[in-house]
């Protein structure tokens, strides 16, 4: 590499590239990992692996970057691959970055305009018996749940048109359908919306498709026993925008919130758009169908999170600033004049939520997140500058009533996205392990950290000690040995 990285917030402190694949094992282990513990956690993030064509990247343009804690008998190792995409085999080959701004094809190397963009670094889902990487604008990367090798891209053996696929696709595990949808089904900026559902056996079992109210970002999905419902946010998609050297997505401050529902096996005549005033509504905890009604819990900020969409005069947050309402809308489905109604849970800055998987689309008690606290301390002489989004709070939410038991991870140290693993199969809900990735700044490594889900200020029962640093990671998912293929 003849190049090398800018020195700008996006290769900054914690998120400098890593850049690094390998296996280990046998980690050190503080404290006891719980001996029924038996599975992987999945996590996968952007880490670049050329610097960018264009100088600078949006953090969101990294190469996708696996990392697989495998824990079973008290013991741990970790295994960090990327994904192998065509877009970073180029670049490998070329020995150099190849491909433009963020999401933007306009700005690509000539050599690569027929290559595939997608780098697959949101989420990584099991179905199947496949392990699926995936980045909302693209198709999928399947790859091998046991190794991490690479298989190619997925899109169910043709069974799906859509040029893209969510990275939040719920699975119902009782069944093992998956839900999914593609936004910008038909390319970019496009305002076509696709939902499929697929079997346990990956077989496609509904397709419906739609125009979207307008061309805007729908990050994730919630599925209850009757219902798919679809967050449409107001980050707009333009086309024109891009050819012409801009953001693909810009904060518009005047558009509504829409949440888009659909009955689960109906069309397009049965699609309603619930309009509630501008906002952004971020990750979703759960939902649930009660008598004709339908309750979504979710997260809701008040204005625009992403620094690099501003809105059409550049205004924008400051990185590091983070507020939200974690919310329960009701929407009556028995009733085609209704709105939807809000309910505030808790107004903690918390986000990145997980349920209890078993409890996907049915009533349920718990919510696991990760929060920004600003009353807690932090010391930015020892774990340097805050750039980018930061979180120093672990927590199990009560979401009947909005209670939180915390932990906070220390003025120096910041927390990637937490999972939840039940202590068995049959275990009420709640009853086992909150464990998520901290960041140890001021020692520039990291730690994975597995807490008693229903005693979160207790503190951890175990810390796994990392001798390397993880960037911020964005998605993952705890996947039980009985699951795998």
């Amino acid at each position: 590499m003849t190049t090398p990285f800018p020195k700008s917030p996006t290769f900054s402190t914690i998120d400098e590239p890593f850049r690094f694949e390998g296996d280990l094992y046998d980690l050190e282990v503080e404290g006891q990992i719980p001996s029924e513990l038996d599975g992987t956690f999945y996590s996968v993030g952007p880490d670049q692996a050329y610097p960018p064509k264009m100088g600078d990247a949006n953090p969101f343009n990294g190469d996708g970057f696996v990392r697989a804690f495998r824990i079973k008998d008290g013991f741990c190792d970790l295994k960090l691959r990327y994904v192998m995409t065509d877009r970073l085999k180029a670049e490998r080959e070329a020995r150099r970055g190849l491909f433009g701004d963020y999401r933007n094809r306009y700005t690509d190397d000539e050599s690569v305009q027929n290559v595939n963009r997608a780098v697959a670094n949101t989420n990584i889902v099991p179905h199947n018996g496949r392990l699926l990487a995936i980045k909302e604008d693209q198709h999928p990367y399947e790859m091998d749940p046991h190794t991490l090798e690479t298989i190619g891209l997925y899109d169910w053996n043709g069974q799906m048109e859509a040029t893209s696929f969510t990275a939040h696709p719920k699975v119902d595990w009782a069944t093992g359908n998956l839900y999914g949808y593609a936004y910008a089904a038909k390319g970019e900026a496009t305002d076509d919306i696709a939902i499929y559902s697929f079997d346990k056996n990956g077989n496609k079992t509904w397709e419906v498709w739609f125009k979207s109210p307008y061309p805007g970002m729908i990050h994730d999905c919630a599925i209850s026993e009757n219902y798919i419902i679809l967050p449409l946010m107001p980050q707009v998609m333009s086309d024109e925008r891009i050819k012409n050297g801009g953001i693909l997505f810009q904060w518009e401050p005047s558009f509504d919130q829409v949440y888009i529902v659909c009955p689960i096996g109906g069309d397009a005549s049965d699609v309603r758009f619930f309009h509630a005033p501008n906002a952004m509504p971020g990750h979703v905890v759960n939902d649930f169908d009660d008598g004709g009604k339908l309750y979504l819990d979710l997260p809701v900020a008040l204005d625009n999170v992403f620094w690099f969409f501003p809105d059409k005069d550049g205004k924008f947050p400051p990185p590091g600033s983070f507020g939200t309402e974690v919310t329960r809308w009701c929407f009556d489905m028995n009733d085609k004049n209704s709105q939807a109604v809000p309910n505030v849970i808790s107004t903690m800055a918390a986000e990145f939520p997980h349920c209890d998987d078993r409890y996907v689309g049915k009533p349920y008690k718990y919510g696991f997140m990760q929060a920004s606290d600003s009353t807690q301390p932090y010391n930015p002489d020892r774990a340097g500058p805050i750039m980018g989004f930061f979180f120093n709070t672990f927590l199990t939410m009560d979401m009947s009533t909005g209670k939180a038991d915390t932990w906070f991870c220390g003025d120096t140290s910041s927390t990637q996205e937490p999972v939840f693993a039940p202590k068995s199969p049959d275990a009420p809900e709640g009853d086992g392990y909150v464990m998520g990735i901290v960041n140890r700044r001021d020692e520039h490594r990291s730690d994975l950290v597995i807490l008693h889900a229903m005693n979160m200020a207790d503190g951890p029962v175990a810390t796994i000690k990392l001798p390397v640093r993880l960037k911020y990671g964005i998605h993952g998912n705890w996947v039980p040995a009985s699951a795998r293929a």
